[in-house]
């Protein structure tokens, strides 16, 4: 059965907000199991090795076999579909900070502060940061949907800071919250200041988390730097975290939001994930118990309204060659 383009969009947009909600939710609960953040982090690479560098291999492989000499370079022995500088550059901020901040920030901070200020500063940084590197210009429509963003972070995060002076612990949490949608955000801006394609942009920065991170975890293990649980844990929570972490947070997820990118383009895209921060929200109250605070709401409806204004825009000018070949290299 073949979906129609439409069809096939709304699909992606409904798998990529369900995947991004429940990772939130699902990633706090995990810190209440066997498991540590180093364990989590090493079954989220894992499985989505399983799939991806297999596919790596064969996609270098059918390239090289089409083009032969002329084919564009690969690295990692040729299961990185991309050259080893942009393999390295993405994989670090989008493969290992991403994932072990994410995953550390969980032990600390409830997931309802990981709703607001993951996904929601997510587009603070990236255009803070587009500023920076791809000369994008902030808008000041832009700049108000940021101050926005900029207040319900602080709603939220400023109460846990102020808690630090009694000797809370999870304004830490918030701390490494902000610090992985800011390497999240570094993946994305570098991805189209590279012009990568998503999805070999997804297998190069599993291929670089692979054969970096697997290697330092079981020399650490074994030198009892790091502690693991794996011997603790039941097969059915690693099998889960397995399956969920790597095939749906990095696997499906990624195709999923690189068709709904293609079908909906990046503006409605960004206003379609715009409810993962109140459905996080939500999930985490219903399903953990955690309570929903003023600053919370508050700081919620703040970021949610500055993600929907930040990605409004006038009517564009006329383009001309100059602009068409920009837009295109940022896409």
């Amino acid at each position: 059965m073949r979906f129609s383009p439409r069809a096939a969009g709304l699909l992606a947009a409904v798998v990529t907000v369900t995947i991004w909600t429940g990772f939130i939710v699902i990633a706090r609960a995990s810190a209440q199991r066997t498991l540590t953040p180093f364990d989590i982090a090493l079954l989220r690479i894992t499985g989505a090795s399983l799939v991806l560098l297999p596919w790596g291999g064969w996609m270098v492989w059918r390239r090289t076999q089409a083009l032969g000499t002329s084919a564009p370079p690969s690295s990692l022995a040729g299961i990185s579909p991309l050259p080893l500088r942009t393999t390295a550059l993405l994989g670090l901020f989008g493969g290992l900070l991403y994932a072990m901040l994410a995953y550390a920030g969980f032990f600390l901070a409830p997931a309802t502060h990981a709703s607001v200020l993951m996904p929601g500063s997510l587009p603070l940084w990236t255009a803070l940061l587009a500023a920076w590197l791809l000369r994008d210009r902030i808008t000041p429509l832009r700049a108000a949907g940021l101050a926005l963003i900029v207040a319900g972070d602080l709603l939220v995060g400023g109460r846990s800071l102020l808690a630090a002076f009694s000797g809370g612990d999870v304004w830490k949490g918030d701390l490494l919250f902000m610090l992985a949608a800011a390497c999240w955000a570094t993946y994305s801006v570098l991805a189209r200041r590279h012009a990568v394609d998503a999805v070999q942009a997804t297998i190069a920065i599993t291929a670089f988390a692979c054969l970096v991170y697997v290697p330092a975890y079981a020399l650490l293990v074994g030198l009892g730097t790091v502690t693991s649980h794996l011997a603790q844990a039941p097969w059915t929570e690693i099998t889960f975290q397995m399956v969920f972490q790597g095939g749906g947070s990095v696997v499906v997820s990624g195709i999923a939001f690189t068709r709904m990118i293609q079908h909906f383009g990046p503006v409605r895209s960004t206003m379609i994930t715009a409810l993962v921060p109140g459905l996080s929200a939500i999930g985490a109250v219903l399903f953990l118990g955690e309570p929903m605070h003023w600053n919370l709401v508050a700081g919620l409806l703040l970021v949610t309204t500055g993600i929907l204004v930040g990605v409004q825009r006038k009517n564009p000018a006329p383009e001309t060659p100059a602009s068409t070949a920009v837009r295109r290299a940022v896409r």
